[in-house]
């Protein structure tokens, strides 16, 4: 009977595991479910729209092929529609069927689009005029939330939300690659397959074990058995006996009747030894037998992946309580996203410090613009002129603390932040606003200054949500941004008779009497040289022509940059007196000579960050940073 519920256990075991084999072969659905996408006819661009990748859900992957170098990047629809305003492409959409529509857009279309109030296209600046629409590379371009390019073949998993598309191309000349794929994956897991195995398996050494002790029972019923007593000697008649005296010697080397039947168990001990080693054999075979059973049963058990179990408790997490923020109706887009941003500004800092290190105003200028761009150009003169004049500081990227990007879908869009070095603890944070004039053109810093030490921020708006440009004459802060650079030329030329005094801070007036310190030692100097009588001395403030930017803080406030000249003219004040230069490598390098018969003309440039409130908070303006060059020195004439 045991070998009969082996047998069974056996045959229930290969049911079990061969089930669960079969799930996860014969059985299993595809892991991922793909789709073609088709073009209409080459161009250099293709469009699709993210609906397209969200048409199934989970995570998407897309793939590219193609010869030679391919490029994609995604970002928000209007942004790439804006990009590609001007260009023919393939715009791939979702039909009202469900099912992907490839149309060629023309130029035209974005210009009918207008009409119906949709966001007008920006008008291309000089520099992204120059190129020909035909010939646009998109890579490099900051308008991307993301860009990948690879040789032949693109594979990139993503995520799209609503909003934003993919752009395909090459390098805006050749026609975009038509090879494009889009996938989901599927849920094909088995979650009876483990269990399904495991229960094999376990039947499987049940059966083996019935198996062993049905072998052993059979053998033990079959062991050797001790024999009765041999039968006895015939009885023969006494005389008989007597007569057979001379036989005495072979009657007693016969065994007696007892000696007979003892005599079994004598012969019956070298079977049972045998029988001994027997059973050590079988049990060897048997040991030998169960091991491997039991590591394959260990083996299917084992074998199979997380897809083969039921999953307990996947959807049991408690979701933890967030703060609930509330976006106005209407908000508009931030301009960048943090990790955009952080991208940009890594390729400003590499391209401006290249630049510097070539000393390459033309390639300084792809990045720079406004003050932060007539500062360098002055100081790249410099450097060519003198040695060991070092070059500018390199704008940290270890480090964004603070993204205030403009909520806009139009342009010019403007972004402020403040980085810092994490490797030199004892450098000072940097502030600055990058500007993107259109969408074929890249940010540009057009201020950059050092924070002040132990200086605050105020209260900003988080970069998701982003924050509005201040108009520069707006009259509700406690002075207008346009007027601010007066204001604060004002109080350092006048001191505490300037109306404006009393407006700023503790922090703008040091620097404002730092600055008027520092035009004394220059007349101070005057006299110790014995040129007082000789020569003077004149110095003024007064507003760059750069446009200040302002940008709104949360209380309703705003961060203003703002860049102001400080001039310092020293003129003769007898004929035949030379205003000479000495020993100043500055002066001799940006006028090409040594001395000047009618005076020579120093300017600075200052470039400064305040945080002005409203007129009703009663708050004064604070100075939040600054950064100082060399503009100009020029021979009066």
């Amino acid at each position: 009977m045991r070998f009969v519920w082996a047998v069974v256990a056996f045959v229930l075991a290969t049911l079990l595991i061969g089930a669960g084999i079969a799930q996860r072969t014969l059985f299993m659905g595809p892991s991922s479910e793909e789709l073609v996408l088709e073009t209409s006819q080459p161009e250099p661009y293709t469009l699709i729209d993210g609906a397209v990748l969200r048409t199934q859900a989970g995570l998407q992957t897309l793939i590219i092929r193609g010869d030679g170098e391919l490029f994609a990047a995604y970002g928000r629809t209007t942004d790439m529609e804006a990009w590609l305003s001007d260009a023919t492409y393939n715009a791939i959409t979702l039909g009202e069927d469900g099912a992907p529509v490839t149309t060629i857009v023309e130029p035209e279309a974005a210009e009918e689009g207008e009409a119906d109030g949709a966001t007008p296209t920006p008008e291309p600046t000089e520099n992204a005029a120059a190129e020909e629409t035909p010939g646009r590379n998109p890579a490099g371009s900051d308008l991307w939330l993301d860009s990948f390019s690879e040789q032949d073949q693109i594979i990139t998993d993503m995520q799209l939300p609503e909003g934003t598309s993919i752009l395909i191309a090459r390098d805006g000349t050749e026609p975009a690659p038509d090879d494009l794929v889009v996938s989901w994956p599927l849920d094909n897991s088995t979650p009876l397959a483990g269990p399904l195995m495991a229960a094999g398996a376990v039947v499987l050494a049940a059966g083996i074990v019935l198996y062993i002790l049905a072998i052993r029972h059979q053998r033990r019923g079959r062991g050797p058995r001790r024999k009765g007593p041999g039968p006895l000697p015939a009885t023969e008649p006494i005389d008989v006996a007597i007569d057979r005296v001379p036989e005495k010697d072979a009657i007693e080397q016969a065994p007696t009747a007892e000696e007979a039947t003892t005599e079994p168990d004598a012969q019956d001990e070298q079977p049972a030894k045998g029988e001994g080693t027997a059973r050590r054999v079988a049990s060897a075979r048997r040991r030998r037998f169960a091991i491997p059973a039991l590591a394959l049963a260990a083996v299917v058990a084992t074998g199979c992946s997380a897809d083969s179990w039921p999953q307990f408790g996947a959807e049991s997490a408690t979701p933890s309580p967030t703060p609930t923020v509330i976006a106005p109706e209407n908000q508009k887009p931030p301009a960048v996203t943090e990790a955009q941003a952080a991208r940009i500004l890594q390729s400003i800092s590499d391209t401006v410090a290249t630049a510097d290190a070539e000393v390459d105003i033309d390639a300084a200028a792809t990045r720079l613009d406004g003050a932060a761009l007539t500062a360098r150009r002055t100081d790249y003169a410099l450097r060519g002129a003198i040695a060991d004049r070092p070059a500018p500081a390199v704008i940290p990227t270890d480090k964004v603390e603070i993204l205030l990007p403009q909520a806009t879908d139009a342009w010019p869009r403007t972004v402020l932040m403040l980085s810092k070095s994490t490797e030199d603890e004892a450098a000072a944070p940097v502030i600055l606003t990058m500007t993107q004039q259109d969408p074929w053109s890249n940010y540009k810093v057009s201020y950059l200054a050092e924070m002040q030490a132990s200086v605050e921020l105020p209260e900003l708006a988080p970069a998701w949500a982003g924050t509005t440009l201040v108009p520069p004459d707006i009259t509700f802060l406690a002075v207008a941004p346009d007027e601010l650079a007066t204001a604060f030329s004002d109080v350092v030329d006048q001191g505490e008779k300037s109306a404006s005094y009393d407006l700023f801070d503790e922090g703008a007036l040091t620097l404002a009497t730092q600055i008027q310190e520092s035009r004394k030692t220059v007349v101070d100097g005057l006299a110790e040289n014995d040129a007082a009588e000789t020569s003077k001395a004149e110095f003024g403030m007064d507003p760059s022509t750069e446009e200040p930017v302002a940008m709104a803080t949360l209380d309703s406030g705003a961060i203003v940059a703002v860049s102001v000249l400080d001039s310092e003219t020293i003129t003769p004040t007898q004929p035949g007196v030379d205003i000479r230069f000495r020993d100043d490598p500055v002066a001799k390098a940006l006028t090409g000579v040594d001395q000047s018969a009618k005076g020579v003309k120093t300017t600075y440039s200052m470039q400064l960050f305040f945080s002005v409130p409203t007129q009703v908070s009663g708050e004064q303006i604070r100075l939040l940073a600054v950064h100082q060059d060399i503009l100009d020195v020029e021979v009066i004439k």
